[in-house]
């Protein structure tokens, strides 16, 4: 092992964001990689994940997944290498996903780490497509919003990670008809070459008269990536026993004060709409039905992503940070 690479990078959270969060909010770090212990390994890692989801990680608040805390090293998704092992399960050379991202290695013992082929498969498809967004996407659409051949679904955010592949896994499950909403044209134009039937800029006008527009026969499923005026403009249009399934509220996630529901959720009613919540985590039984559906789609060309890549780890921040401001098409990775 070359005595430098016991010195590794890792981001900190420096402290807490009010609002939008900023640069400042992070800390770049070196520290000195602890001596393996038996069932441990040294990965070096390639490609790091950053994600929406991560925002409310950066709040002293109890939810479904740990907060971040001050001056602790921040993890996510990553895919890297083995590069010194004491696992016989995972050799030097083997490549593996895991959860300690934000840096440029990682000790991890042998259950931190699953074993990713590479040679077929990009590494940051396993961070996006064949990675949570799209178990996020799948498990979003089919369980959750509980999908039926020829439903009429509207995804907000489609132009993400999440939303691109929800949008094409309707198409290819048999939707009747699939809108999507973005931010701006170059973004609504990918989405009607990436199959959806319609697709609108929500900077162009209400949201809801947009929405009506492109669905002028109402949507069966909603697939929520936004909240705030996007789920409003859903509940007026969704048909009799239309489903959402809750995923995200990017809109709100920087809001200072707090966000006032959709006005018309009384719609919800007489509509016998339902409304679900779900996060991903509670659906990871899924992940080998996903993946034996979805992977043969991914490699035939019949559904299409996109990554947008970020070089450095010193550009993490950043990249998260556009994340926000919609400098992203499909998957945001940072390639270490």
């Amino acid at each position: 092992m070359d005595k430098e690479i016991r010195q590794a990078s890792h981001w900190a959270l420096a402290f807490r964001p009010t609002g939008t969060p900023t640069a400042e909010n992070f800390r770049l770090e070196t520290a000195e990689l602890p001596s393996l212990q038996d069932g441990q390994v040294l990965v070096k890692n390639i490609v790091t994940s950053v994600d929406p989801y991560m925002r409310g990680r950066m709040n002293d608040v109890k939810s479904y997944i740990p907060a971040f805390q001050i001056d602790e090293p921040l993890t996510g998704g990553a895919i890297g290498e083995v590069i010194e092992s004491r696992s016989a399960a995972l050799p030097v050379g083997t490549m593996v996903s895991h959860f300690l991202g934000w840096r440029t290695h990682a000790v991890l013992g042998e259950g931190e780490a699953t074993v990713v082929d590479t040679r077929a498969i990009a590494p940051a498809t396993y961070l996006g497509a064949l990675g949570m967004p799209g178990l996020t996407a799948y498990v979003g659409l089919m369980k959750v919003a509980e999908f039926k051949e020829g439903d009429a679904v509207f995804v907000s955010g489609a132009a993400g990670a999440v939303g691109q592949m929800v949008g094409q896994l309707a198409k290819q499950f048999g939707a009747s008809r699939v809108i999507g909403s973005a931010g701006s044209p170059e973004k609504v134009q990918h989405l009607l070459d990436l199959g959806f039937d319609a697709a609108f800029n929500y900077k162009d006008g209400a949201v809801a008269e947009q929405l009506k527009a492109a669905a002028p026969e109402g949507i069966d499923v909603y697939f929520d990536n936004v909240g705030g005026d996007h789920l409003e403009a859903a509940i007026a249009t969704l048909n009799a026993f239309g489903r959402v399934a809750m995923c995200g509220a990017i809109a709100q996630y920087n809001a200072t004060e707090p966000t006032p529901g959709p006005r018309n959720l009384g719609l919800a009613i007489g509509k016998c709409l339902t409304l679900r919540g779900f996060v991903v985590g509670q659906y990871a039984q899924f992940g080998g039905e996903f993946r034996e559906k979805v992977a043969p789609l991914l490699l035939d060309g019949s559904i299409r992503t996109d990554t947008t890549v970020r070089h450095g780890i010193e550009n993490m921040p950043n990249a998260f940070l556009e994340l926000f401001t919609g400098g992203n098409r499909g998957k945001m990775v940072v390639e270490i």
